[in-house]
C-alpha cells in the first residue's frame, strides 16, 4: 500500500503478524471477539503491533476500503484510566467506518462492544511527515476541524486489552461521525474548546479540547511524528481524529447521542 514500516524492534515474526492481522479481520466481519494478543504473545512489542495492524488493514484495503485518515486514541486521563492504557495509540481510517451526521448506525451490522466518544477532526490541505512535525506545522497544514463522534471498537474479548492489543486492533476503531460545519481552526482557542455530550436528550458528560495532551494540535504533531517513525505521512485531504475529550460512553440499539462544541457546531447519531 505505499506505507511501510521500519523492520526495528521485532519480537514476532512476519508469518504470525499475518496470522494475527487475519484473526483481527475475521473477528471485524464476524463480529466475534479474540482471546487478547499480549496474553497469547507477552513478547510483543509496539513495534509487532504496529506490524499486525497493518496485516489486518491489508485486508481490508483488498476487500476494497480506501485510508481516508488516521486516529489518534487514548490520549486523555480519564480513557487511560478506564481503559488500564497508559499512552496514546494511533490507527487507519477507512472510507467504510465513515457515517454523516445525523445517521442511522445498526450494531449489528458494523460493531460488537461499541463506545461513543467525543472529538474535534481535522481536515488537512497540505500532506504532514514526522518526525519534527510541531504544532504550528500542524495548524498550517490544516484547512478546517469539526466536531466528531468516533465509536470505538475492541475485537478483544469484553476490552481486556494493553497497548499492544489496542495498536494490533487499529487503535480500537470502529466507526466515525463527523459534523456538517467546518470551522477554521485558526479563529479558536482549540485548548479552551468546550464540549458537551447527551445520550437520549440527557446531559451526560463534557470537556475541554485541553483534555488530549495539553492541546489537540498537540496530540496530532504526536501523531504525525510516531507515525513518521514507520515511513507513514499524513495526506492533503485526510481526516485526523485528535482524541476523546471526555470518558467513553458504552451504547446501545435505542441510544440517541448528541454533542455541542461550543462555538463550532453539533454532531449526532442514533445507535438502531
Amino acid at each position: 500500500m505505499g506505507e511501510q514500516a521500519h523492520d526495528g524492534g521485532r519480537a514476532v515474526d512476519e508469518i504470525q503478524y499475518k496470522a494475527l492481522g487475519a484473526e483481527l479481520y475475521q473477528a471485524l466481519t464476524t463480529q466475534s471477539t479474540l482471546a487478547p494478543l499480549s496474553g497469547r504473545h507477552p513478547e510483543m512489542t509496539l513495534e509487532d503491533a504496529y506490524h499486525v495492524s497493518q496485516c489486518m488493514l491489508d485486508h481490508r484495503l483488498a476487500a476494497g476500503e480506501r485510508v481516508v485518515g488516521k486516529k489518534i486514541g487514548v490520549t486523555s486521563k480519564p480513557v487511560q484510566e478506564m481503559l488500564g492504557v497508559f499512552q496514546p495509540d494511533f490507527g487507519f481510517l477507512t472510507d467504510a467506518m465513515v457515517f454523516e451526521d445525523g445517521a442511522d448506525i445498526c450494531i449489528a451490522d458494523h460493531l460488537i462492544q461499541p463506545r461513543a466518544e467525543g472529538e474535534i477532526a481535522f481536515r488537512l490541505k497540505a500532506d504532514l511527515q514526522g518526525p519534527g512535525v510541531t504544532e504550528a506545522d500542524v495548524l498550517a497544514a490544516t484547512d478546517t476541524i469539526m466536531p466528531c463522534f468516533e465509536i470505538v471498537d475492541s475485537r478483544i474479548d469484553n476490552w481486556n486489552i494493553r497497548i499492544q492489543d489496542t495498536v494490533a486492533d487499529n487503535a480500537s476503531c470502529g466507526v466515525y461521525v463527523l459534523g456538517r460545519k467546518e470551522v477554521d481552526p485558526r479563529d479558536f482557542d482549540l485548548p479552551g474548546l468546550h464540549m458537551s455530550i447527551y445520550r437520549n436528550g440527557e446531559f451526560l458528560s463534557e470537556g475541554l479540547g485541553s483534555a488530549v495532551q495539553g492541546n489537540p494540535l498537540t496530540a496530532v504533531s504526536w501523531l504525525a511524528n510516531t507515525l513518521g517513525e514507520f515511513g507513514i505521512p499524513f495526506r492533503a485531504g485526510e481526516v485526523i481524529l485528535s482524541g476523546s475529550l471526555a470518558p467513553l460512553i458504552p451504547v446501545v440499539a435505542g441510544d440517541h447521542m448528541r454533542l455541542e462544541l461550543k462555538g463550532v457546531g453539533e454532531c449526532s447519531c442514533q445507535f438502531v
